[in-house]
């Protein structure tokens, strides 16, 4: 895969990725997370921490499931790594909250976990699918 076609689906992947975890976050768990959350849920995102975040956890995908499903695997494979490294991913964060702070919610950490399952999967899949019919070569 070409270093172009390697920047290219990382863009594609960025966007998908980008645009279904703001559904998420701004429609479908919005109220859930204030809620269990409360007073520990800032008023205002701190956007270079998020943005850092999005690049980051792209890059993963991008160098462990969705170039290595263009060069042969398919978007099966990338559909079980990606949740496979979206739940890792997820699991980071939500079980060191849970084993360190005082009071974060359990069930926080058990929606967290699936959703970083399903976006790391759909995600990958989506742009696994999108990039092989897109994309040159």
């Amino acid at each position: 895969m070409s270093l172009k076609n390697t920047i290219l689906a990382y863009l594609l992947t960025l966007a998908i990725f980008f645009a279904v975890d703001m559904v998420w976050l701004g429609l479908v768990a919005k109220g859930f997370y204030r809620r269990q959350l409360g007073e520990l849920l800032s008023p205002t995102v701190v956007w270079p921490a998020a943005i850092l975040f999005y690049m980051l956890f792209i890059a993963g995908l991008q160098f462990f499931v969705v170039v290595p499903a263009l060069r042969g695997g398919g978007a099966m494979q990338a559909l079980w790594q990606g949740a496979l490294f979206g739940l890792i991913a997820y699991s980071t964060y939500d079980l060191t909250n849970l084993a360190t702070l005082k009071g974060w919610p359990l069930p926080v950490t058990l929606v967290d976990l699936a959703w970083g399952a399903a976006l790391g999967g759909t995600v990958s899949f989506l742009s696994t699918l999108l990039a092989h019919r897109l994309l040159p070569g």
